[in-house]
């Protein structure tokens, strides 16, 4: 029966019969469309003589940015690195005190973009501006990133070997050194790179915190010269960096095996108890929550209390504006779900029915988006509207198509996982009894992973919702949306302007959290949150 089992298994993720041609074209379509802005981009800087381009990278601003974001991004990857990885471990492996609690609250800062973070932080108090403001926004924003897979690989792992491991003499610190830091490294590594790379492409907390790197440096070049010409060779060296940190993860992480090779059951593993560190470690469970959670959101409320006159720049909230920001970014936010999960489902059925060595690559080039900065695309798309395709520039059309190439990565992690899912052995069923594809798809395909499916469009629905580089390089005129208003006032210092925008923002954002959380499941979530490393 297991050999059975194994053979039907072996069979149906073995790479099978070439795909229908009208898929594989949707696939490669979509891969060229995610190349498109990045190859743009590195011809746009190719077309600088050798020399204008060291008068323009030989600049002594270009050292103080790159001095800059090398600064922030090391920094804030081993803060989150240390922050997310003892979090992890205080909730899945000791006895800490109401860590269910504590496991949700490490998790909701993900819901709140960090230009709001650095909006509630300025706004205390300008003496938080440049590096170290910036690595606090940084590191309470994004040290979830690494706490998510920490925490799932630390659920999942066979609590046999820490206690051999402890049996053998090894004491408290080193077991965790010896022996669980090694099992850790993927996801620790997966997480630390993601908050390199958001850290290399994060613009708005930056700008609004007075910290120069390559981003905000990228937008004034635009802004300035409008062209786009110097901007390219700038986010050709900030591709370039990421391109670092994408090789670096790959090369220490290495070729090691972390999968466990027998089939026995998973046991709970035994959790340590905390004695006398219970206190200061629930302290400092307490410190991190006010400092992600209780000051943002506090923030934010005290500052929609107040008049307009409260701030350091007086300025009164429109509530006409205020109802077209938030229709807007509800609008922006829909329909870009809409298109990155349309563009997402016949990729994602390509790898999950068809793998091979054709759909991996197809794959790698889709991830590409993954790691290139959000301002990076949009500059290439402004460049591309101006020079080839004027009637849509200036359009919520191209916005839109930004959106999908930004976030086509995320939707299709969901999206592969919810048709992958899906009984392939039903489809055949269905065709033998006369259904042809497209009906088969629309009813047995979709119905089996819609939740997949809207677990997808909830990711991206947040995304787009908090998104700001794209939206402000390439939103129509007279267009705007929560995250440009807040971002517009908190730069004219209106706080108190910029607030309710801001408490809307997260409001929106919690509900498509909480609607996301609840069609994953908490283990889904966790799964798929891991997948992305």
């Amino acid at each position: 029966m297991s050999g059975t089992a194994e053979s039907q298994v072996s069979d149906r993720l073995a790479p099978s019969r070439w795909p229908p041609t009208g898929l594989m074209v949707s696939a490669v379509f979509v891969a060229l469309l995610v190349l498109l802005p990045l190859a743009f981009t590195l011809w746009h800087a190719l077309s600088f003589s050798l020399g204008n381009a060291l008068d323009l990278l030989l600049r002594p601003i270009v050292a103080d940015l790159a001095l800059n974001t090398l600064l922030i991004t090391v920094s804030a990857t081993l803060s989150c690195g240390v922050i997310g990885t003892a979090s992890a471990w205080f909730v899945e492996r000791t006895a800490l005190p109401g860590r269910r609690l504590w496991a949700v609250l490490a998790v909701v800062p993900l819901a709140i973009p960090p230009f709001i973070t650095s909006y509630a932080w300025v706004s205390i108090s300008h003496a938080l501006q440049d590096f170290y403001g910036a690595l606090l926004v940084i590191t309470t924003a994004y040290y979830p990133l690494v706490y998510l897979p920490v925490a799932a690989s630390l659920r999942g792992m066979d609590p046999a070997l820490e206690e051999t491991a402890r049996a053998l003499g090894l004491g408290p610190l080193a077991c965790f050194c010896r022996v669980v830091l090694p099992q850790l490294r993927p996801a620790l590594l997966g997480g630390m790179l993601l908050v390199a790379l958001g850290s290399l492409s994060e613009f708005g907390a930056f700008a609004l915190l007075r910290f120069h790197t390559f981003t905000t440096e990228i937008y004034a070049e635009y802004r300035v010269g409008f062209d786009g010409a110097g901007a390219a060779m700038l986010a050709s060296v900030l591709m370039l960096l990421c391109l670092v940190c994408l090789v670096a993860e790959f090369r220490i992480r290495g070729k090691a095996r972390y999968d466990r090779l027998d089939r026995g059951a998973r046991r709970a593993p035994n959790r340590h108890s905390l004695g006398w560190c219970a206190v200061p470690v629930v302290a400092g469970f307490v410190c991190l929550a006010v400092i992600t959670l209780v000051v943002p959101l506090g923030t934010i409320a005290y500052w929609t209390l107040q008049h307009g006159e409260a701030a350091v720049t007086p300025a009164e909230v429109s509530p006409a504006l205020l109802f077209d920001a938030t229709l807007s970014s509800v609008e922006l936010g829909l329909a870009g779900a809409a298109l990155t999960t349309l563009l997402a489902l016949p990729f994602g059925y390509l790898l999950a029915r068809y793998p091979g060595h054709i759909s991996t690559v197809l794959e790698r080039t889709v991830y590409l988006a993954q790691g290139v900065p959000g301002i990076v695309i949009s500059l290439a798309l402004v460049s591309l509207a101006i020079h080839l395709i004027t009637p849509l520039y200036q359009t919520a059309a191209m916005l839109v198509l930004a959106y999908a190439i930004l976030f086509l990565p995320l939707a299709l992690v969901s999206v592969r996982a919810a048709l992958l899912q899906a009984e392939a052995r039903l489809e055949d069923m269905a065709r033998s009894l006369g259904l042809n594809r497209w009906l088969v798809l629309w009813r047995v395909v979709l119905p089996l992973a819609a939740p997949g499916l809207g677990a997808a469009a909830s990711m991206v629905f947040i995304a787009v919702v908090t998104e700001l580089t794209a939206t402000l390089l390439l939103s129509p005129i007279g267009t705007e949306t929560l995250a440009t208003q807040i971002w517009a006032d908190t730069s004219a210092l209106a706080f108190a302007a910029a607030a309710p925008y801001a408490a809307i923002l997260v409001v929106i954002s919690l509900c498509a959290t909480w609607l996301l959380m609840s069609l994953f499941g908490k283990t889904a979530v966790l799964g798929d949150a891991a997948r992305l490393f």
